[in-house]
């Protein structure tokens, strides 16, 4: 399965049950109980999954990151779509239309 960034930006995402979320000290770990196979994320990764677990869309959470990071819109959109495609190609998130 391929997305491209515009189609994991309209998107919202998905967390599969038997995906186990932890927050420690401004860090995520990401444990896949089906597999056993652990995800790191950074600071950024973590705040990145948050804004996406609140906003209705993976576009809209970038867009709502704008107030964080000083960054340009386009950066964050790529940031964060990149960073979706990762943890879907690690099964650990899906997509919604």
């Amino acid at each position: 399965m391929s997305n491209t960034h515009s189609e994991v930006l309209a998107a919202s995402m998905v967390v599969p049950g038997h995906i186990l979320f932890q927050e420690v000290a401004g860090n995520a770990a990401l444990l896949n109980l089906d597999t056993e196979t652990y995800f790191g994320l950074d600071e950024v990764g973590t705040r990145m999954w948050q804004a996406m677990e609140q906003a209705p869309s993976i576009g809209d959470a970038a867009a709502a990151l704008t107030a964080v990071y000083d960054a340009p819109l386009e950066t964050l959109q790529n940031d964060i779509a990149q960073l979706v495609l990762d943890l879907q190609k690690n099964g650990l998130v899906g997509l919604s239309a």
